[in-house]
């Protein structure tokens, strides 16, 4: 049994809290692995992801020239490519902040995984910052989160995807989130999410137990496990009304909730069964 399960989830709150508040940055807390967004600084990781996600897709440029958006790309740009490995003419990388390293060693890294698999990434050789790889590899990095999405064209993404990111979108911001998502996806385009429903203090339902009146104060949504704990069912109708005709492919849930009903925040105890059992989920999206 490792020593984080063996930690009460009030005691990693409290924790999680206090350490937020100290003058150090996101990349300090990350070599110390106390935050991180991810296992994305990790080549094989990362190319395991896209591939996941850009296998399950069809849509009309897959076969070479489309362009892409990454939601959450976490701890590196590395995405992008193996996106442009994969016939990507232009990538998009949009986050709520700054967290991907500015190391080259792990791009040159992926750049090399790829090649190992015959991929035939562009050269780096005279790419020496990771601002030079990204344009190299014809790919921007956004760190402004929904004013990112608002400064992109209209119907110019082809394919949209992210791995455990929609769950941290701000609660009010998450339907002007999707609308943009929709607003730039081309009409035959297609997004791919993975969407994790689980607290980020163990891997339950703990966050429930918090009313949203504290949950969603600023001191609590940057302390490094927020998430908007909207269920599936709030999410599909979510979906639904940003213009999207919703998938879901799978759906991993427990045999029965991790938290008792009536240690749930008033506001949730009338979820049904159905919401609270959901783990995870995948979900493909077109437009409607």
């Amino acid at each position: 049994m490792g020593l984080k399960t063996l930690i009460p989830w009030y005691v990693r709150l409290a924790g999680k809290v206090v350490l937020s508040r100290l003058p150090a940055d996101y990349a300090f807390w990350h070599r110390l692995n106390l935050f991180s967004h991810g296992s994305m600084d990790r080549p094989e990781y990362v190319h395991a992801v896209f591939q996941y996600h850009f296998d399950r897709v069809e849509f009309a440029r897959k076969s070479g020239g489309w362009v892409g958006l990454e939601l959450g790309p976490g701890d590196s740009a590395m995405s992008a490519l193996v996106a442009r490995a994969y016939g990507a003419s232009a990538i998009v990388l949009v986050d709520a902040d700054h967290f991907a390293t500015d190391d080259i060693g792990p791009y040159r890294q992926m750049a090399e995984f790829l090649a190992k698999r015959n991929l035939e990434p562009p050269s780096l050789m005279a790419a020496d910052t990771v601002d030079a790889i990204l344009r190299r590899y014809g790919a921007q990095y956004e760190t402004r989160g929904l004013d990112s999405l608002r400064g992109i064209p209209s119907s110019s993404v082809d394919f949209i995807w992210s791995q455990a990111a929609l769950e941290h979108v701000r609660r009010h911001e998450f339907l002007p989130t999707m609308r943009e998502l929709r607003r730039i996806l081309r009409p035959d385009g297609v997004c791919s999410h993975r969407v994790d429903l689980k607290d980020h203090l163990g891997g339950g339902l703990n966050n429930l137990r918090i009313p949203s009146r504290w949950w969603e104060r600023e001191w609590m949504v940057q302390s490094g496990f927020y998430t908007n704990r909207l269920r599936i069912t709030e999410l599909e109708r979510l979906f639904r009304e940003a213009g999207f005709a919703p998938q879901i492919i799978a759906t991993t849930r427990w045999d029965r909730a991790p938290v008792r009903r009536d240690a749930l925040a008033a506001e949730f105890q009338e979820l049904d069964d159905a919401a609270l059992l959901v783990q995870d989920f995948d979900v493909l999206l077109r437009p409607v």
